[in-house]
């Protein structure tokens, strides 16, 4: 067996890229273990989880690209190189015409483009220029990027309100304009509920929620996650919360964030009060998403919901800690809101101990790989870990479904789930998605219950679910 890991100095490619190229790799004949990635602080320490020799890295910095294989003979090694080299080019598909080159930046392509809309995702580093050229050419803009300077994000803002802009992001991860979603988005049905959400994952897991009760969404307007911060004062949901009072269409508007800022939090209910239209606010830690979906019920004068669920006869399972995998901070800091009251204290760091929920979409975790919800590398090495460690008895995590997410998560987590199971740990699952999403969400469901798994549409659900396991073995 040969290891070999090579640096491709100055060599930037953008995450998702890499993670079909590392994926490409793994299908080469003769090849066992690859990786390509960006040399990040994350991807080196999943390098050494891969046993390879870290001296080779050693001066490697994140704008290196990395290629680290495990190969049978020096002829797989050759092909892995030919196959790297394939899925890294670009290739423009022949038009048999004189066609332009494709834009290089948002302001060349705002000039050809017929849209009011930019939608950005781009290394936060370059992200200001872009969305600053997008602003300029008179588009709202969309900034799907993350890792973006609090500063910047301020000044964008304020050039968005001063010119009847929104800026949506950055860190934005979701947004539906008329039905149609940008970023990570869920197949919604045509309704006159709209959402202003400084959450992504918040945003999804509501209309989940309301699309099982039968409602249907308008518009779903992203404002990122440091929206409602002290620092930015909840620009963007305000300027939000006008357009939708302000649309004819939209006869309920709901509000949604992870825990704002105090005094940011009672600018952003006194306007909603302002509004003539009912507004449901759902803010983290005061409510879960699951209240403010039967809120809405409520106002619409629908019945209670009885969101789906697929339970599995898990109560005898090793006693331990919950171990929380997320891949969306929303529905991280809802479960931590909803099973603390169950459990008591909750670690939201990997070095701490006892109960622990960690949101692998954090920024710290994906600086130079694709969201988990895309690239599920990173959640997978952890549930592994989880299963290994005697000291955890419940596995809890969420699988995001939706445009733009893995298009089958089930499969690759199913062989895990089971071995979890079969090792005496007991998994639940937060299942966000729709009916219409293009994976299937009933069929995941049932490929997740099958491998073991208890499976809820309310994340709320299967928080109490999870610290529910969790106090009944430990006290058998």
């Amino acid at each position: 067996m040969i290891a070999r890991v090579e640096i491709h100095p100055g060599r930037y490619h953008d995450s998702v890229r890499l993670m079909q190229a590392s994926k490409a790799l793994q299908n080469v004949e003769g090849i066992t273990d690859a990786l390509v990635a960006m040399a990040t602080e994350l991807n080196l320490s999943l390098l050494a989880d891969m046993g390879f020799d870290m001296d080779a890295v050693a001066d490697a910095g994140p704008n290196d690209l990395v290629l680290a294989l495990r190969a049978e003979d020096e002829g797989a090694i050759a092909t892995a190189h030919q196959v790297l080299d394939d899925a890294l080019t670009h290739k423009t598909a022949p038009s048999g015409g004189l066609d332009a080159p494709d834009p290089k930046t948002a302001g060349s392509a705002a000039a050809v483009a017929d849209a009011n809309v930019v939608l950005l995702s781009v290394p936060g580093e370059h992200a200001f220029v872009e969305a600053t050229e997008a602003l300029e050419s008179g588009r709202h803009v969309m900034i799907f990027s993350d890792n973006v300077p609090i500063e910047q994000e301020i000044i964008l803002k304020a050039y968005g309100a001063d010119h009847d802009l929104l800026v949506m992001g950055p860190d934005c991860g979701t947004t539906i304009i008329n039905g149609i979603g940008l970023g990570f988005a869920n197949a919604v049905e045509p309704g006159s509920v709209s959402m202003v959400g400084a959450s992504g994952t918040g945003i999804q897991q509501m209309c989940a929620l309301l699309d099982d009760a039968g409602v249907g969404v308008r518009h779903a307007l992203g404002t990122g996650s440091h929206d409602l911060s002290e620092d930015v004062g909840a620009a963007s949901t305000l300027q939000a919360l006008e357009a939708l009072e302000e649309d004819p269409a939209t006869d309920l508007i709901v509000v949604i964030s992870k825990p704002p800022a105090d005094p940011v939090a009672e600018k952003v209910r006194h306007a909603a009060e302002r509004c003539t239209k009912p507004v449901v606010v759902t803010f983290m830690g005061e409510t879960t998403l699951e209240e403010g979906a039967g809120e809405v019920l409520v106002v619409l004068g629908k019945p209670p919901a009885e969101y789906g669920a697929w339970p599995a006869e898990n109560d005898d399972h090793r006693p331990g800690f919950v171990r929380g995998l997320f891949s969306g901070g929303t529905l991280s800091s809802e479960a931590q809101f909803v099973a603390a009251t169950m459990l008591g204290e909750i670690g939201s760091h990997e070095e701490d101990e006892g109960h622990t929920f960690i949101d692998y979409g954090d920024d710290e975790y994906t600086q130079g790989r694709a969201h988990p919800m895309i690239d599920q590398t990173v959640r997978l090495e952890r549930l592994a870990a989880a299963t290994r460690d005697e000291s955890v008895g419940v596995i809890l995590m969420d699988v995001v479904l939706g445009y733009g997410a893995n298009a089958d998560p089930a499969a690759e987590l199913a062989p895990l789930i089971e071995e979890a199971v079969t090792a005496g740990a007991a998994v639940v699952v937060s299942l966000c998605g729709t009916r219409g999403d293009p994976q299937g969400r009933d069929a995941q469901a049932a490929t997740l219950n099958k491998a073991g798994a208890s499976v809820y549409l309310s994340n709320a659900a299967a928080a109490r679910e999870a610290a529910r396991l969790a106090i009944a073995r430990t006290s058998a």
